[in-house]
C-alpha cells in the first residue's frame, strides 16, 4: 500500500475513528458559512450535548477493582487450601494452620499488583489542555476539553492542542505540529479543509477548525483507550505456574476425597471415627496429605524473586512496573526501538561546512556566528553555536526570522566585512539554478542522511514591506554548505552490539525521512537502506517477510508500528519495543515488553512495563541480565517444588487407597517443606545465574521432578511398609523417622539441583542437615511431635534415604545428558540465527 501525499497520510490516521453517524444525522443541518463566521448557536450545542456528541470520554479501564478481587480471591485453589486452614482454626490445630500465611500472600500480591497497574491506566490521556477556546454565537468562549462538541468552531493559536479531530476553516501561516502521533518531527503548514488529528499542537499562526470527531471517536481517544485497555505480561513462569495451579486445583477434588475417605476408614470407618472422637486426627491427616500437594510457595517466592530484581533495577535508573517484565526481556528475540530518544538525543549536532569557490570564512564565519545566537533561532540554527559564535554589538538592520513555509531566513547588515543580506534556508530554494553546483553537492550530503542547509550572500539589503517576509533579496551567491546531523546517544553502538552477541534481531521504526533513519542507523552498526513505510503491505504474511528482509524503516505511522510488531509476534517473535512518544503508544501497548523512555511521553511511560528513568538506553543489558537470572533461578525452585507435589500426591493416592494413616502431620510437613524448600529457596532464588534462556520451562521441570518425587516417595513408602510389617511402633515413631527419611532425600534432590556445588552450596546443604537435627531436640522437638525413633526404625529411615538418593542421583544424569544434548542443539540453532541476522541486512 502507498500513499503519495500527506493528505492521504493524515486520512488513513482518521480512518482509525469512525463518524458518529446515526446520532449526527438526527441533528437539524448546519449552514457551513454561519459556523464559519459565529459558531454554533445555544440551542445547537444543548442538541449536541443531549445527543452524547460531546468530547467526554469515559475514565475506565477493562478491569474493575471487583473484578481484580474476584479474580485473585474466589479461585478454586484458595477454596480447597483457604477451606482447610479454615478448618484447622476452626478445629483449634492452629499450629498446623501455618500454610495460611501463603494463601493471604499470593491473593495479597496478585490484587495489589494489578490495582496498580488498573490505577496507572486509569490516569493515562494522550490530551493535556484543561480548557480550549471555541466561536458559539459570535462569541469566543473558553471551555474545558470534554464540553467540547460536534460541528463546534475551534479558535488556534500558538501553544493550542487541538481537543478533537477537526478540519481546517481559515488559518493564516497556521503551523501544526503531529510529531507526538505520528513520529514525524517537522512542523507542517496546514491548508484549508485539511483535516488535523486531536492531540496535535499549534506552533505557529493562527486559525480556525470545526470539529469532526468527538470522544471516543477522536484519534487521540481511540489511542488512549486502546492503551488503557487492561493487559499482563506475557510471562511464560506465571503461565505455566497459573496453569499448574489451576490443574493441581481440580486434582484435588478427587484426590480429597480419597484421602478424606482414607483416613476416616484407617481411624475404624466412619461411624466409629465419628463416634470415638478419632474423625479429628483423621481431618487432620486428611488436610497435611491435601495442603501438601499444592506448590504454594513456589508463586510467592517468584514473585520475591521478581520484587527483588524490581529494587536492584530501580537503583540503577530502570523503573519495573509490571514485575514478570524483569522475565519477560530475557526471552526478547526481536528489539524494536524508535530512532529518537533511543538511538538519538533528538537533537542535531554539527557534521561540517564546506565553502563554496574557495570563500573565507572571515565573512560568513561571523554571519553563521549571527545565526546561531538570534534569540530567536530554531533547534537547527543553535546547532551552529558549537563552532560558530556571534560577537558581542552585531545587530543587523533587518531579520526575517525562520518560517517552515519559506524555509529560510536572514539578516541584512550594513557596513563592514558582513555588509549585505545573509540567507540561510534549504539549498534547493536559494540556489541560483536548480542544476548549480551547491544543489548537487546538498543532495550528495543527503542522501548520506544529513540534513543540509546553503548559506547564501547578496549585496542588496532585504526589501521593506511586508512582502520582505516573502520575498529573497535579487542576486543571492551560493557561500557555504552547512550539514548536520542527529546527535546519538554514545552508548547506542555498544547497546545493539550487545544484544546481537545475544542473538536478538533489531527493527529501527522512525516517521522520518527514510534516508536520514538509515544514515543514523548506520552509525550504529545497522547497515544497508531504510524501507519506506508506506510501501508496507496490508497483508500480515506479506508484511512479515518485509520484516525478515528488512532492518530500518522510515515515514513509519503509529499504525504502521503497531501492525508491525503484531506481524512480528504471529511469526512466532516474543517482541521488546522501545519509543518515548504518542506515536509509540500502540506499540508499546502491543509488544510483548514495552520500555519507555524516563524523558519521554508521560502516555509511553504509563504503558510500558519497564521504564528508563534517565533515559540511558545502556540499561537494557541489566535489564537482561536480570530477567535471566529470575527465570533461571525459578527453574531450579519450580523443579524443587514440583518434585513435592509429585510426591504429596503419591502419598495422598497411596495412603488413601490403602487405607493407612497419614504418616506426617502438617505442622511436621511444613518444617520439613523449610528445611529442604522454602529456606533454601530464599537464598537461591537471588544468586547469580547468566544462563542463556531456552525454551520449554515446564517440560524440564516436568523431566525432572516427576522422577525425583516418584524416587522421595518411594523412601517414605518403604519406611511405613517397615513400620506395619514389624508392628509395634507407635504413630508419632512412624511421624518422626518418615520426616528422617523425606527430609534427607528432598535435601539430596536440593543437591542435584544446585551443582555444580561451590562454597555457598555447600555451606546451605549442610545449615539444613543440621537444622534437622535441630527440630528433634526440645522444645521445637516438643512442638512438631517429633521424638528420636529406635534404632532400628532409624536405621531403615537412613537405609531407605540412601537408596532413594541413588534413584534420584540416577534420573538426574540421565536428564543431565539429555539437557546438554538440546542445549548444544538450540545453540547450534541460535548460531545459525545469528549468522543469518548479521547477514540479511547487506542483501
Amino acid at each position: 500500500m502507498r500513499s503519495t501525499g500527506p493528505r492521504q497520510r493524515r486520512t488513513a490516521h482518521a480512518g482509525l475513528a469512525g463518524e458518529p453517524a446515526d446520532a449526527r444525522e438526527s441533528l437539524p443541518p448546519v449552514d457551513p458559512k454561519r459556523l464559519a463566521a459565529t459558531g454554533l448557536s445555544t440551542i445547537e450545542v444543548a442538541l449536541r450535548t443531549n445527543a452524547g456528541l460531546t468530547n467526554l470520554v469515559p475514565l475506565d479501564t477493562s478491569r474493575s477493582l471487583w473484578l481484580i478481587l474476584r479474580a485473585n480471591l474466589l479461585t478454586l485453589f484458595n477454596a480447597v487450601v483457604g477451606g482447610s486452614f479454615v478448618l484447622l482454626v476452626f478445629l483449634g490445630y492452629w499450629q498446623d494452620a501455618l500454610f495460611g500465611f501463603f494463601v493471604i500472600a499470593n491473593a495479597l500480591i496478585g490484587v495489589t499488583q494489578e490495582y496498580r497497574a488498573k490505577r496507572t491506566l486509569d490516569r493515562l490521556a494522550l490530551l493535556s489542555s484543561p480548557s480550549t477556546r471555541v466561536l458559539r454565537g459570535g462569541v469566543e468562549v473558553e471551555i474545558a476539553r470534554g464540553e467540547v462538541v460536534l460541528d463546534d468552531n475551534l479558535l488556534l493559536r500558538a501553544g493550542d492542542q487541538l481537543p478533537a479531530d477537526a478540519v481546517i476553516l481559515r488559518g493564516q501561516a497556521l503551523e501544526i505540529d503531529e510529531s507526538l502521533l505520528t513520529g514525524e518531527a517537522d512542523p507542517v503548514m496546514v491548508a484549508i479543509d485539511r483535516e488535523v488529528l486531536s492531540g496535535s499542537f499549534v506552533v505557529g499562526g493562527h486559525g480556525a477548525a470545526r470539529v469532526v470527531r468527538v470522544g471516543t471517536d477522536s484519534y487521540a481517544n481511540r489511542i488512549t483507550a486502546e492503551a488503557r485497555r487492561f493487559t499482563l505480561v506475557n510471562s511464560e513462569l506465571r503461565n505455566v505456574l497459573s496453569r499448574v495451579v489451576q490443574v493441581l486445583s481440580w486434582a484435588l477434588i478427587p484426590i480429597s476425597a480419597i484421602v478424606v475417605n482414607g483416613q476416616m476408614q484407617a481411624a475404624g470407618g466412619w461411624e466409629a471415627a465419628i463416634q470415638s472422637g478419632a474423625w479429628r486426627e483423621a481431618i487432620l491427616g486428611s488436610v497435611a496429605s491435601i495442603v501438601s500437594t499444592v506448590p504454594q510457595g513456589l508463586v510467592f517466592m517468584t514473585s520475591v524473586a521478581f520484587a527483588v530484581s524490581a529494587v536492584k533495577l530501580a537503583r540503577r535508573g530502570v523503573l519495573v512496573q509490571e514485575l514478570a517484565a524483569v522475565e519477560g526481556l530475557a526471552r526478547v528475540d526481536i528489539l524494536c526501538f524508535d530512532k529518537t530518544g533511543t538511538l538519538s538525543e533528538g537533537g542535531l549536532v554539527l557534521d561540517r561546512v564546506v565553502p563554496l569557490d574557495g570563500e573565507s570564512e572571515t565573512g560568513w564565519g561571523r554571519a553563521l556566528g549571527w545565526f546561531a545566537s538570534d534569540p530567536n533561532a530554531n533547534v537547527t540554527a543553535k546547532a551552529l553555536g558549537t563552532r560558530f559564535t556571534g560577537e558581542p554589538g552585531m545587530s543587523p538592520a533587518q531579520t526575517i526570522g525562520f518560517s517552515s513555509a519559506r524555509k529560510w531566513s536572514a539578516a541584512s547588515f550594513d557596513g563592514g566585512a558582513l555588509a549585505g543580506s545573509w540567507v540561510l534556508g534549504a539549498p534547493d530554494l536559494l540556489a541560483t539554478s536548480p542544476d548549480a553546483g551547491s544543489v548537487a553537492l546538498a543532495g550528495e550530503l543527503a542522501s548520506a542522511g544529513l540534513r543540509t542547509l546553503l548559506l547564501t550572500h547578496s549585496p542588496r539589503p532585504l526589501s521593506d514591506g511586508e512582502a520582505a517576509a516573502e520575498s529573497l533579496p535579487a542576486g543571492l551567491r551560493p557561500v557555504a554548505i552547512i550539514a548536520f546531523r542527529e546527535k546519538l546517544r554514545p552508548d547506542a553502538a555498544q547497546t545493539l552490539d550487545f544484544f546481537r552477541e545475544q542473538g536478538v534481531g533489531l527493527r529501527v521504526f522512525s516517521g522520518d525521512n527514510p534516508r536520514t533513519v538509515a544514515a543514523v542507523a548506520r552509525e550504529v552498526g545497522l547497515p544497508g537502506t531504510a524501507f519506506d513505510a508506506r510501501d508496507l503491505p496490508s497483508n500480515p504474511d506479506a508484511l512479515a517477510e518485509v520484516l525478515d528482509t528488512h532492518s530500518v524503516f522510515g515515514r513509519v505511522t503509529p499504525a504502521h508500528k503497531k501492525d508491525m510488531v503484531i506481524a512480528l509476534q504471529r511469526a512466532g517473535h516474543v517482541v521488546a519495543m522501545t519509543g518515548d512518544g504518542i506515536n509509540d503508544v500502540l506499540a508499546l501497548k502491543q509488544a510483548d515488553i514495552g520500555i519507555a523512555m524516563g524523558s519521554g511521553a508521560a502516555t509511553a511511560r504509563a504503558v510500558s512495563r519497564l521504564v528508563l528513568l534517565d533515559g540511558q538506553f545502556a540499561r537494557l543489558p541489566r535489564v537482561l541480565a536480570e530477567g535471566r537470572q529470575v527465570i533461571a533461578n525459578i527453574e531450579l525452585l519450580s523443579k524443587v517444588f514440583l518434585t513435592k507435589t509429585v510426591y504429596a500426591i503419591t502419598f495422598a493416592l497411596v495412603f488413601g487407597i490403602l487405607l493407612w494413616p497419614f504418616p506426617f502431620l502438617p505442622r511436621q510437613l511444613a518444617i520439613v517443606d523449610g528445611l529442604t524448600i522454602g529456606i533454601p529457596a530464599l537464598f537461591l532464588a537471588l544468586m547469580p545465574n547468566t544462563r542463556r534462556y531456552l525454551p520449554g520451562f515446564l517440560r524440564r521441570a516436568a523431566a525432572a521432578c516427576v522422577p525425583f518425587g516418584l524416587s522421595v516417595s518411594l523412601v517414605v513408602v518403604t519406611v511405613v511398609i517397615y513400620t506395619r510389617v514389624e508392628g509395634g511402633y507407635s504413630a508419632g515413631e512412624t511421624q518422626s523417622a518418615s520426616v528422617i527419611a523425606l527430609t534427607l532425600a528432598g535435601l539430596w534432590v536440593l543437591n542435584v539441583l544446585m551443582r555444580p556445588l561451590k562454597g555457598f552450596e555447600v555451606l546451605l546443604l549442610v545449615a539444613m542437615h543440621v537444622g534437622l537435627v535441630v527440630v528433634f531436640l526440645p522444645p521445637l522437638g516438643a512442638f512438631l511431635a517429633l521424638s528420636v525413633p529406635p534404632a532400628p526404625l532409624l536405621a531403615v529411615a537412613l537405609v531407605a534415604a540412601a537408596l532413594g538418593a541413588l534413584l534420584i542421583e540416577a534420573g538426574h544424569q540421565v536428564n543431565r545428558h539429555r539437557r546438554t544434548r538440546r542445549e548444544r542443539e538450540s545453540e547450534r540453532e541460535g548460531e545459525r540465527d545469528s549468522e543469518r541476522e548479521s547477514e540479511r541486512p547487506e542483501r
